[in-house]
Parts: structure tokens; sequence; C-alpha cells
């Protein structure tokens, strides 16, 4: 049994805590608009009770939402009011659960829910918006549809061989399962841009003292976050903070340029350096144009020798000493910018995004699975399609046939939550705050 009584009314402060000019307390529930009329009074004596929304409402139960100053005292009095008036406090995500078991939406529709709010970029936001309005459910409900198709003519063969039936037409049943199989292959790979836009990715930006690491470091993020000096080892620590990259949620990283650590705080900021460069999705490997190659130069580049690295001769705005063809030769992609002018900073933003997506155009239109458990789910899928039809090729039996398809309408009906264990709720909607 769920853990949720639909005889309850529930109540909680639906905007985040912390001043603001609005703040909002939401009820939802059987006695929603009675406690609203027993704890509010318009100036023309209307009552809440007159305006009923259910079922257009998002629970499609009863909602009242209450507006006030949105100071954390005057939302608290208002809440412990509706709550002392019949309400209980609702759990994390109580209101999006009862939207979901009310069949207001399915459950990738309220797994994006949470995804919006955790959103960091417009692209991000906008992925997730698209799952909410249904556009991955209406995709996979009309996969499990032509599944569906096939099933019932297995079924029938099945159900009643003595029959005059038609006899299963193999090539036809081949012919749908690659199609099938194809468009599962299609949705986890657009997967892995999902991911990146819905988790983002961890850039490193590294190189020897005074190469302009901070300089690159402020000029990504377009103001002054990180102390830059002429001299160098100025940095001595990690500094961290997260931008928009053509979309990308990326968690920019300026590394310590100490090589040769000389004391015990050195040799700390040289390992935790070491360590971020190994985490990195892509290292920038800053190079001084104004010098020659240096061995500090050269050790950092055996140091990032394993990761996916994009090399940056900075400083063009001074003579170049640098030699392109030492840089060129050795990494697939190098920028030429002036950090300290902001120049080439737009190209550096265009070589991350390739990097990030292998050079992939990226269309609007198509649908990024973002979710780990949808792309598990898909991966299932895949592998039941695939099986049933290496035993359509090898001409076995068609219950074995039947039961793969099965298998994998049974792992849709999971992903769109046509069939769901309490444990699964529990684990979803936990990650929600309460009032969502």
């Amino acid at each position: 049994m769920l853990d949720i009584n639909f005889n309850d009314t529930i109540a909680a402060v639906a905007t985040p805590v912390g001043e603001s000019g609005i703040g909002i307390v939401r009820i939802s529930g059987k006695k929603a608009l009675i406690i609203a009329d027993r704890i509010f009074v318009s100036k023309d004596g209307q009552k809440p009770s007159g305006f009923k929304r259910k079922p257009r409402s998002y629970t499609r139960e009863d909602i009242v939402e209450i507006n006030c100053h949105g100071g954390i005292i005057p939302l608290r009095k208002i809440l412990e009011l509706v709550l002392d008036s019949g309400a209980r406090l609702s759990k994390p995500g109580e209101f999006t659960q009862r939207a979901f078991l009310n069949g207001r939406i399915d459950l990738p529709q309220a797994e994006a829910v949470l995804d919006i709010i955790r959103s960091k970029t417009d692209s991000a936001l906008s992925l997730s918006a698209g799952q909410l309005k249904g556009a991955l459910s209406k995709r996979l409900n009309q996969l499990r549809d032509k599944l569906l198709e096939i099933l019932t003519v297995l079924d029938a063969n099945i159900d009643f061989p003595d029959e005059d039936l038609e006899t299963v037409d193999t090539k036809y049943i081949c012919s749908n399962l690659a199609n099938l199989e194809q468009e599962c292959r299609s949705l986890l790979e657009n997967s892995k841009i999902g991911r990146i836009f819905r988790e983002g990715i961890k850039v490193v930006i590294c190189g020897k003292p005074n190469v302009g690491k901070s300089s690159l470091l402020n000029a990504l993020l377009k103001c002054e976050r990180s102390i830059v000096t002429p001299i160098a080892g100025t940095t001595r620590d990690t500094i961290e903070d997260i931008l928009d990259i053509r979309g990308i949620p990326v968690r920019i990283v300026d590394t310590a340029g100490i090589i040769e650590p000389h004391d015990l705080i050195e040799r700390k900021a040289v390992s935790r350096s070491q360590r971020y460069i190994q985490e990195a999705n892509l290292v920038l490997l800053v190079f001084d144009g104004s010098r020659s190659i240096s061995y500090e130069d050269e050790v950092l580049v055996r140091k990032t020798k394993s990761k996916p690295t994009l090399a940056l001769i900075n400083k063009i705005d001074l003579k170049q000493r640098i030699k392109h063809e030492q840089i060129s030769r050795r990494f697939k992609q190098l920028v030429r910018i002036s950090a300290k002018r902001r120049e080439n900073i737009d190209l550096l933003e265009e070589a991350i995004a390739q990097c990030v997506f292998n050079g992939k155009v990226k269309s609007g239109e198509e649908i990024w699975i973002s979710n780990l458990r949808h792309i598990q789910k898909l991966k299932n899928i895949q592998k039941s399609i695939m099986r049933a039809k290496k035993s359509v090729n090898d001409n076995l039996s068609i219950e074995l046939i039947a039961q793969d398809l099965k298998d994998s309408v049974g792992s849709l009906d999971e992903i769109l939550g046509r069939r769901f264990s309490e444990d699964l709720l529990n684990r979803i909607f936990s990650e929600f705050c309460i009032g969502k």
C-alpha cells in the first residue's frame, strides 16, 4: 500500500525560504475550500468555495493558494493557521505525487518538475519543460503501441493455434522490430546529450604559473571572480564557479599553477589540482604565447595526456615567442586568446561546446532523455527487442518472441508509470522539496 491518504488535506509553503515580495501557502485536498472559508474574508463577502477548480487543478483536487508578503514570519503564521484549521503538513513532493496518482500527469512528467527546479541553464530548462509537456511520453507511448501491434498478431496465433488465422509474417515482424530497435538506439544516443544538459560537465583550467589562468576564469565568467596580479603563484588553491556555455552547465575550476611545491600549503594545492585534473571532463591547458615552451609546460602536457584536452595559447596581445606548431601537432584543438582583453573568448566557448558534443548539430526538435532511470529501462527494452528479432531469424517459437516483447512493454510501463512500486515512488518524490 502506498503511504498516502487522499482523505488528508495537505498544506505547505510553495515558495523558497527567505524574504521576497510574494510568498505562497498551498493547500490541496477535500477540505481545502472549507479551510480557506474559515480563515479568509474578502471585502465583498465572497468565499473561496465559490471558485471551485477541481478537476482542472494541478493535483485534480480542490486547491487554494494563499498569496501574502514573502517574509518568513507571515508565511509561517499563515501555514500554522491552515494546519490548525484541519490540514497537515505535506511530505516532500506530495503535491506532484498526487498529481501523478490522480492521473493529471504521468511519471516522466512528474520527474520533469524536479528537473525544471534544478535546471542550471536555459537549454536544460527547455529540455525539462518539453518533458513536462509530454513530448517524451508521447514518443514512448508510440513505441509501446507499435510493440502491442506485433504482440496482438503473435498472441492470436498462440491462443488459437487451431484457428484458420493468417500465418505469422516473419519479414514483417523483423522489419518492425528493426525499426523499433533503431528508435531505442536513437533515444539512447540522444540521452548522452540529455545527461550533459542535466548534470553539466567539469572543466579544469591548468597551466604553469602566470600564464593567465585566473584572467581566463574571469573572462569566461564575465566578472572579476579570481584575483589577478603579475606575481606568479597568486592562486594557491582551486577556485570554482558555474557558467553557461552554449546551454551546457559548466563547473569551471581554476587550479593553482604550482609545479614544484616548496611548503605544506603548496603541496596540498598541487595535490588538489591533480585530483581535479583527473576528475575533469575537459582540461583547458593554457600556454603563455609571449614565452617559449618550458620544462613546466612539458610536465603539464604529460600530466594531461590521458584527458580530453583543449590547448589555449594566451596573451596573443603581446609579442609571440611560442612556436605554434609545437602546440598544434600535439593537440587536436587549439585556440588563440587574450584573456586579459577577452579576445576570442567566443571562439573558446564554441570550441568547448564542440568538444562536448563531438561536432554534432543539435536540433531543438529532438528529444533528449536525461533521466538515468529512463536510460536504464530503455537499454533493457532495446536488449529485449534484439533478442526477439534474433529469435525470429532463428525460427524459434513465437512464445519466446512474444515474451521478449511483453518484457519490453513492461519496461515502458515502468518508465511511464503505468506500473510502479511504492519504493520507486518514494525514491522519486523524496528528492522533491516540501511544497512541490
